[in-house]
């Protein structure tokens, strides 16, 4: 019996029976044809999710008058009949795995950004208000700024505020929309009134101030909604399931939607003939971490409080999302919290998730890392992906498929890309060996669980597959010329990792500067000669002891000490502020030190996605780091970290100095072998430093290639 009874039992909404209550939440993924219609990535993207046993998929952000109101540049249009045969074969396709799907419907309105770029007039209820000033942009890099959309340079901004005819237009759309849904076979549909969108602005006091029967009140501001579902029914009749995506609460925003007017509009729509309601929350971009506040939530179970709430003020099903893992999920549902839980990233990182639960696999699942690498893809007009997860948005060209000339490989090095090389070439029936030179496996993904612990999640689940594989794996390995000759390999997999040079300053070499490198073996307890002859005798015995106990092994152990002691002083400087100097300067900050970051370049933590990016530099300004850009390190002393900047000579007190640069890929090793007469493929940081997205991606496609 599965530990998550009520998760996983049978549930209904409306007439619609589904086999549980794990549903896979809407989402704008950019994979459909340029044109709008249903190609073979994004059927087979959803295939892969019905086949994983999810009980119900809801496809996110349909346009109901596709080009206009469209917000990405691949969405799936449902404008005209054309559309109908693409969406045939992809219900079709998840049908046969024994899942429903539903369609959401959606007009962007004012977020209509290719209304924009295309000249088109964005529809809205009333002149929307100037946006807040915040300074979020001022972290996108350049490359970044080119993908966003612009508008075009000889077609003015056009803002529509709807009258009558445009209303009953809408309305129009959504009840022809719905008709097509149906025709194509599909279970259910969303309304999308969430988010800003157009049907949210009507619902918004801060969006809406119309002076007519549709602004004023929330009975006049939900009035389009009922006249869209009277117009639903009556094109679709009163048995097709039909539900609502609400905000619980529009926050940061002067006047927004309340948790109260959420539960007014879920009790009119229960009498107006909705099938149920998913709980979901907006966020106005005031500072970084807005976005991860709602609608993407960054906070465990963020959103569930609320939903509760309105699950008790209605009969209909409540849908919650947000975060929920499965323990949670099922005991929200076995409490009367919710009655379905929608699951988004954490779909896209597994799909086999559902199965898992009822196999009581969950230790299988491989993990979402919230490191939001999905959603910042939308931000740059790109084709959805996910870090943790290679295959997800390219289920169409990369599969698994046994071999049927099995290989003696071998894996060098054991972390990230290198488990999953290994673990991917053994599951097609190669015969592996995996050589690592030190005791612990997963490289330097074991140092970036410690930064940030939804890592170690990663970590745990790759160590897990990895012993369950038919993996040999050689700890404590050195892969020598003569070790490998006798192993008679017949490719080699070079894993070993980037190479991290102290740069060429004055001063770098004194006892407290610490490369990164050096920084990483302090805080796992695999301390070098070199490194242990910066120790004092009081470190050296505290290293010393920790190792003795078993603790440098443990990750929970070593966050939990490392909040009572580091080998470091109280002020630290770090001299590079990309991804693993901020990551770091947030590890530090959180265990009480003084954190100042030097950047060279105008920018800070490129290599992290927009708005985890977002988010780190909105948490390091709120912990006090001080960041400083455009910074030219000329010197350390004792004491002292001078720098140049704004054409000034400048300084910062520094008892402890952490070099965070001077990070690239190396192929020196690998070079080596491919000289000795070795078939060599190169993956991870050996071959480009692109941390784990890429190390998954590289060792995925290695273990594919063999």
């Amino acid at each position: 019996m599965s530990n998550y009874q009520h998760l996983l039992k049978p549930g209904k909404i409306g007439g619609l029976t589904l086999r549980n209550r794990i549903i896979m939440a809407p989402m704008g993924s950019n994979y459909a044809e340029p044109d709008g219609h249903c190609g073979e990535r994004i059927q087979a993207f959803y295939e892969a999710r019905a086949k994983g046993g999810v009980g119900l998929i809801t496809m996110g952000s349909i346009a109901i008058a596709f080009p206009a109101g469209t917000a990405e540049p691949y969405q799936v249009g449902i404008s005209k009949d054309e559309f109908i045969p693409g969406l045939k074969k992809l219900a079709d396709r998840v049908h046969a795995h024994g899942a429903k799907i539903s369609l959401q419907l959606q007009h962007a309105g004012k977020t209509a950004v290719r209304d924009l770029a295309e000249g088109r007039e964005l529809w809205v209820p009333s002149m929307p208000p100037a946006p807040p000033k915040n300074d979020i942009m001022q972290s996108v890099t350049n490359k970044e700024l080119s993908t966003f959309v612009r508008p075009a340079a000889d077609k003015p901004i056009k803002i529509r505020v709807m009258d009558k005819a445009d209303i009953a237009q809408l309305i129009e759309w959504f009840a022809a929309a719905a008709k097509r849904a149906q025709q194509a076979g599909f279970d259910g549909i969303e309304l999308h009134a969430a988010h800003s969108y157009i049907l949210a602005g009507f619902l918004s006091n801060y969006y809406n101030k119309r002076d007519d029967e549709y602004g004023g009140n929330i009975e006049n501001r939900a009035r389009i909604l009922l006249e869209i579902i009277a117009a639903i029914r009556q094109r679709i009749g009163d048995d097709f399931p039909v539900w609502l995506r609400l905000d619980a609460q529009e926050l940061d925003t002067p006047g927004g939607i309340t948790l109260e007017d959420c539960i007014a509009v879920t009790q009119m729509a229960e009498k107006a003939g909705f099938n149920a309601v998913s709980i979901s929350a907006y966020s106005t971009l005031t500072n970084g971490s807005s976005f991860t506040a709602a609608p993407l939530v960054h906070k465990p179970a963020g959103f569930l409080d609320w939903t509760a709430k309105v699950s008790k003020a209605v009969s209909i099903p409540v849908i919650a999302v947000g975060r929920l893992e499965p323990d949670v999920a099922d005991n929200a549902i076995a409490t009367g919290q919710c009655d379905f839980v929608a699951m988004g990233r954490k779909l896209l990182a597994d799909p086999e998730l559902p199965n898992k639960l009822m196999a009581n696999r969950e230790g299988d699942i491989r993990p979402c890392i919230y490191c939001y690498v999905c959603v910042s893809q939308v931000f740059i007009n790109q084709r959805v992906k996910c870090a943790a997860n290679p295959s997800t948005g390219k289920e169409f060209e990369l599969n698994v498929i046994m071999t049927d000339k099995p290989k003696n490989i071998i894996v060098i090095g054991g972390g990230p890309a290198g488990i999953e090389a290994a673990i991917t070439a053994s599951n097609r029936g190669h015969h592996v060996t995996l050589l690592e030179r030190s005791s612990r496996l997963g490289g330097t993904l074991f140092f970036a669980a410690l930064a940030y612990p939804e890592n170690a999640k990663l970590l745990d689940f790759q160590i897990k597959q990895l012993a369950q594989s038919k993996v040999k794996v050689k700890l404590n390995t050195t892969a020598t010329l003569e070790l490998l000759h006798s192993l008679n390999a017949d490719e080699l997999f070079i894993a070993t990792g980037a190479s991290r040079e102290m740069p060429d300053i004055k001063g770098a070499t004194l006892k407290h500067v610490w490369s990164g490198e050096q920084l990483r073996q302090l805080l796992t307890g695999e301390v070098s000669a070199s490194t242990r002859s910066q120790l004092n005798l009081q470190q050296r015995f505290m290293m010393a002891s920790g190792k003795l106990l078993g603790l440098t092994k443990q990750l929970g152990a070593l966050q939990k000490l490392s909040h009572l002691w580091m080998p470091l002083g109280k002020q630290v400087t770090i001299v590079g502020g990309g991804l693993v100097g901020l990551e770091l300067a947030e590890f530090l900050a959180e265990r009480g030190r003084h954190v100042t970051v030097l950047e060279a370049s105008s920018k800070l933590g490129v290599e992290l996605s927009i708005v985890r990016r977002w988010r780190v530099l909105d948490h390091l300004k709120q912990l006090g780091v001080t960041l400083i850009t455009k910074a030219q390190v000329t010197a350390i002393d004792d004491k002292t970290v001078h720098y140049q900047a704004q054409e000034k000579h400048q300084s910062v007190l520094a008892d402890t100095v952490v070099m965070a640069s001077g990070i690239a890929a190396d192929r020196r090793f690998a070079d080596t072998l491919i000289n000795a007469g070795h078939k060599v493929t190169v993956i991870g940081d050996n071959n480009e430093v692109a941390y784990i997205e890429g190390a998954l991606n590289s060792g995925y496609r290695a273990g594919l290639s063999c």
